[in-house]
């Protein structure tokens, strides 16, 4: 088998190109004409997507040209979903990640978490996780992988040692990520879909009092399994003396200024309505901060080249897509499948949702999966009467917690590229994982989270 590393750029183009031909093949015999036109497509973009036959800016943009010209949606109606206010959202935190990298914050976070836990691979271990998974609540979990995976392979020398540690980091990053609707792809693309759909919004807060139990025992699990073997083995401590920058102290008062007027922008029901601001305009506000004075830290022709434009668009493809599964009805066709199973529990219903995202990610992109599937669930849970808040919330949580595969998430992929893992073992321990977080993810969503959506199973 060739591996599709080795394989020439458009020779990936004409994979993609055949798988898509296939997919419009057999989709032709259950679903009319636009409806196959339209999985053709998002086959092509995905397989684009994964085997990187072309950049992921131009694979995130080919919506714009190819939804008008084969009539899946009009060109208005394409573009419009590359200017969602959520991408401004997430824009707002791009320009908070690239301000923590440039004034060196990340590496005084990380050396203040490794202090506070014991000088032993297990200690590490909880602290790598914590930490990636802290940073990766407000930075995004790509961001916070690249920026700590240095960090983790240079603790030690040894090899068994290096393999816990970039899992770690990349766990964390997926594990921390989801405390905070900003912190994942998938959270972000559930809060367009609440908003397309006229749905209420998760308030900032309560989502993380939502997630945060989930969070803290995937903290605690991941930890204590990465180091079983190896938990009292004992490691030199940096003695690096931890200085803030003046620049450091700028940001922190952003961060902090920021988490403060979200904590009070939050409503409390029924104590509190909220100020009632937008939240992407808070966070584009703050970022846009970071280049006037008094901050002046970051520098418009120094630094924008920084900001990922190509995750930008990533993001308008996603919302293109669920805007194209939701007009050509095709969502509703899928969401039939699913209503097939209607006749079992609500908690049935969530258990088979959780493993079929979860394991579904972990060969295809989350983000993409879950700009197809959110419509989807949306449909079949106003088609039975069931919560589609509480069902979609279940969909992009799962796609964050793939861990089996370097495809899965964007840090397993930055962890296997460090050379010190292999697939195999990503595999055993992803499994394990994968395995844990459904139980856990359905057991809040019937336990916790439909209490405080209003959501009754009766």
């Amino acid at each position: 088998m060739i591996a599709l590393d080795k394989v020439a750029p458009y020779g990936k183009i004409l994979i993609a190109i055949a798988i898509a031909l296939s997919v419009f093949a057999l989709a032709q015999l259950a679903l009319n004409n636009t409806q196959a036109i339209l999985l053709c497509l998002v086959a092509l973009l995905v397989v684009l997507w994964t085997n990187e036959g072309l950049p992921l800016g131009v694979v995130s943009l080919l919506p714009i040209v190819l939804f008008p010209a084969f009539g899946v949606l009009e060109v208005k109606e394409t573009t419009i979903n590359y200017a969602h206010p959520i991408i401004y959202l997430f824009l707002g935190g791009f320009l908070l990640a690239i301000a923590v990298e440039k004034t060196g914050f990340h590496r005084t976070i990380a050396n203040k978490m490794l202090s506070i836990f014991p000088s032993t691979a297990r200690g590490v271990i909880f602290s790598l996780t914590i930490t990636s998974g802290v940073m990766s609540s407000v930075l995004s979990n790509t961001t916070t992988t690249l920026l700590l995976i240095a960090i983790a392979l240079f603790i030690s020398d040894d090899i068994r040692l290096k393999m816990r540690f970039a899992l770690a980091i990349a766990y964390g990053a997926s594990l921390g990520g989801i405390l905070t609707p900003i912190g994942t792809a998938p959270n972000m693309i559930l809060l367009g879909i609440l908003d397309d759909k006229g749905l209420e919004m998760i308030p900032f807060f309560q989502w993380m009092w939502m997630v945060a139990p989930l969070v803290l025992a995937m903290f605690f699990v991941v930890s204590y399994v990465l180091s079983i073997g190896v938990s009292d083995v004992k490691l030199e401590r940096s003695s690096e003396e931890i200085v803030v920058t003046k620049d450091q102290k700028k940001v922190i008062f952003l961060l902090c200024s920021l988490i403060a007027i979200l904590f009070i922008n939050a409503p409390i029901k029924p104590w509190w309505g909220g100020l009632g601001l937008s939240e992407p305009l808070i966070l584009l506000s703050v970022g846009l901060l970071l280049f006037a004075p008094p901050f002046s830290i970051l520098d418009w022709r120094e630094d924008n080249h920084k900001i990922p434009y190509a995750i930008m668009f990533l993001f308008g493809a996603g919302f293109a897509i669920a805007k194209a599964f939701s007009g050509t009805g095709l969502a509703d066709e899928i969401a039939s499948l699913l209503i097939s199973y209607s006749h079992l529990s609500p908690l049935v219903m969530l258990i088979i949702v959780a493993v079929m995202i979860t394991f579904t990610t972990e060969i295809t992109s989350n983000t993409a999966l879950i700009s197809i599937m959110l419509p989807v669930i949306y449909s079949m849970t106003i088609q039975t009467g069931l919560d589609p808040t509480l069902f979609m919330m279940v969909a992009a949580i799962c796609a964050s917690y793939a861990f089996m595969l370097p495809i899965a998430t964007p840090p397993n992929a930055i962890a296997m590229a460090s050379g010190v893992i292999k697939v195999k073992t990503m595999a055993m321990y992803g499994i394990v994982f994968n395995l844990i977080a459904i139980t856990l993810i359905v057991l809040m969503a019937n336990l916790f989270w439909k209490n405080i959506l209003g959501v009754s199973f009766d």
